[in-house]
């Protein structure tokens, strides 16, 4: 490094907030303070506009063939970035091929510290009395004990619904801070965090944090804040709380750790479950993974002896898991033809039955709306966006919507397009399934939950709210109610249409079956009482259901692994991305061929590369949204270093020749959709 004194400057290798992965060189006079992790403010471009970056490390060598600029300030209220939390960003840069001047702005509150803004009067984290710790089940102690808090260590812990992992999370929490370290707790969905903070709150009163995506911008910096400061010690949060850069870190959990919707699927396309077991390992501290279904990914490493599998195959109490039932709906129809057409004989029969006994029941369809589907019965109309390759939903009587664009149409009673004909709803979406109980049961309370009637935090407070208190005797929703909670008196769950998941183009499309309707079913029962759930479906022998229906994650997991070892899917080898979008089609393929030539020419170059696949470009599922061509490129390889080899390489090609269309390169996908 080149030592500062009067008439020499430090030179730093600087990550800038733009779209480029390379560092580019500056210089700092003595006045400021700079070292690897400090952000700072740099001049850019040949305008010389000012744009942050983010101080990686001390340039050594004598800068001879240009003349650094120099640093313009130091970034004022963002504090250096520890030396363990700069080395995962770098990884994270590496590993997603993605710049790492733009990551960094994840890890930074939006606001500044002390602004005008102002908060929702509602506090964050509710004030609640605390509560005894609950006495712990012989399963519970033996997980504690083979927890080792204070050295790095993942533990996969596979538990089935209602075994009590939350009590788990909380008592190892409770000695990490009993040491005077801190904690940090990720859950993959924010309709999870009012029960889940509650129940922490009643524990570690004046400890919580939360930061997610439905807090305003001064809530998210105030919370922020609260962690650096040393003034909370456990952050629960979705997967942007990862940045949050916590000092003296003893634990992190990751709750649901087999959910997608840990996998961020816009810019940097991160699963924060993999990024959470990096960061935990370079911090020296312990993971817990927790799951009544984990990943195959997870398993495997559990099975490889990468993690410590720990398991809990008791519910509480010694409470029954629910009774499951799978019904073809064709073969069990009301014989009154009275009945929705969805509706079996045998739910309705278990709905009337529950709901005279005073009991909760849910009812789970991962389809929002009328109907997905407008068409006229005549000539063949179907009312499609203009923008996307897709069909409108119907929400109401006549409002059409696509669900990817926001474009919005009125459904007319007169075809458009042959004029006769009258166009009819089909399919089905929650909100008809929430038409068709208020009109069977007039008397109660239906709740619908999905993301066109709970958008907000205190939407999503105020459904919990109502469950608890009992105030719904029918919640009706999408897989937002699928995960985590926990309501007393909810004893009967309906899966309305369980093919829906299996209709889905992706190698893990049973895999998220299984972990649907297990984790649905999980809901019922936890209490009082045995729960009942019925499966609706039109493949009652599929293989998935069998297993939820008997509660065999072992039984699912032998089948699938088969199944991807013979294809080489995850988690027995790599696969990456590449989404190629444009506005004209012939383009995307033109530059998508272009971009897959080069790739397999790397391929037959390179020893290490030769038993890689590139396979592509193929029109995505959804070929075309907001008016933009999609196309797929997927590679294919044994592991993660040729994979990101090849990334790198495509990266640059990217740059130096597609020139027409926007390419973008998701590692370890999560959706082929």
């Amino acid at each position: 490094m080149i030592e500062a004194g009067p008439d020499k400057a430090s030179h730093w290798q600087v990550a800038i907030n733009a779209p480029l992965r390379c560092t580019f060189t500056y210089r700092a006079d003595d006045s400021l303070q700079v070292g690897p992790g400090q952000s700072v403010k740099v001049p850019f471009g040949p305008k010389n506009r000012e744009v942050t970056g983010l101080v990686v490390e001390a340039n050594t060598e004598e800068c001879k063939k240009f003349e650094p600029k120099d640093i313009i300030a130091v970034a004022p209220e963002r504090p250096a970035l520890a030396p363990t939390q700069l080395k995962w960003l770098r990884w994270l840069s590496n590993y997603y091929v993605y710049p790492l001047g733009q990551i960094q702005q994840l890890v930074y509150p939006p606001l500044k510290k002390h602004s005008q803004r102002k908060s929702r009067k509602e506090p964050v984290v509710p004030d609640v009395q605390p509560v005894a710790p609950h006495p712990l089940t012989d399963e519970q102690k033996a997980v504690i004990a083979q927890i080792e808090l204070g050295q790095k260590g993942t533990y996969l812990l596979h538990g089935v619904t209602g075994s009590g992992k939350t009590e788990v999370y909380i008592e190892i929490i409770s000695e990490v801070l009993e040491k005077g370290q801190t904690a940090l707790v990720l859950v993959p969905e924010i309709s999870l965090t009012p029960q889940l903070v509650r129940r922490f709150a009643e524990r570690f009163s004046g400890e919580i944090a939360v930061i997610h995506s439905h807090l305003t911008e001064r809530e998210k910096t105030d919370q922020w804040w609260q962690v650096m400061d040393g003034k909370k010690r456990l952050l629960i949060g979705a997967r942007s709380a990862m940045f949050c850069p916590m000092p003296n870190l003893g634990v992190i959990v990751v709750d649901e750790e087999h959910e997608t919707s840990f996998k961020q699927e816009e810019k940097l396309k991160y699963n924060a479950r993999d990024a959470a077991v990096v960061k935990a390992n370079m911090e020296n501290c312990p993971i817990i993974l927790g799951s009544a279904t984990p990943s195959l990914e997870s398993w495997h490493n559990a099975q490889e002896g990468k993690y410590k599998l720990l398991t809990m195959k008791e519910r509480v109490q010694s409470r029954p898991m629910p009774i499951v039932e799978i019904i073809n709906p064709r073969q069990d129809r009301d014989p009154h033809g009275e009945l929705p057409y969805w509706l079996s004989q045998t739910l309705y029969n278990k709905l009337k039955s529950n709901y005279e006994a005073g009991h909760q029941a849910a009812l789970f369809l991962n389809r929002r709306g009328i109907a997905p589907n407008v068409q006229c019965y005549d000539c063949g109309f179907s009312y499609q966006c203009p923008n996307c390759d897709i069909s409108l939903t119907l929400h109401g009587k006549h409002h059409l919507v696509c669900h990817y664009c926001n474009y919005h149409d009125r459904m007319s009673e007169e075809c458009p397009e042959c004029k006769e004909g009258e166009p009819k709803a089909y399919g089905l979406g929650t909100e008809a399934v929430e038409n068709d109980i208020r009109k069977l049961f007039p008397e109660a309370k239906v709740m619908r939950a999905d993301r066109d009637e709970i958008s907000s935090r205190e939407a999503i407070e105020d459904m919990v709210q109502k469950m608890e208190s009992n105030e719904v005797h029918f919640l009706v929703g999408t897989q937002m109610i699928a995960k985590g909670l926990d309501f007393k008196n909810l004893s009967l769950v309906g899966i309305v249409h369980a093919d829906v998941a299996f209709n889905v183009p992706d190698f893990r499309a049973n895999e998220r079956s299984f972990q649907l309707c297990t984790q649905v079913s999980g809901r019922a029962g936890r209490h009082q009482t045995q729960g009942e759930v019925i499966i609706q479906t039109y493949k009652t022998n599929h293989a998935s259901l069998l297993a939820a229906q008997n509660h065999s994650y072992e039984q699912f997991v032998g089948q699938e692994m088969e199944h991807r070892q013979l294809f080489q899917y995850p988690p027995f080898g790599k696969v990456t991305a590449i989404r190629i979008s444009g506005i004209r089609e012939h383009e995307v393929i033109e530059e998508g061929q272009a971009l897959v030539r080069f790739l397999q020419g790397l391929t037959q170059e390179f020893e290490a590369l030769k038993a890689s696949k590139i396979m592509g470009p193929t029109p995505a599922p959804l070929s075309k949204i907001k008016n933009r061509y999609r196309y797929h490129i997927l590679i294919k390889a044994e592991n993660h270093k040729v994979i990101n080899l090849i990334a790198s390489r495509a990266e640059d090609f990217i740059k130096a020749h597609c020139k027409r269309t926007k390419c973008l390169i998701d590692v370890d996908p999560y959706s082929l959709i």
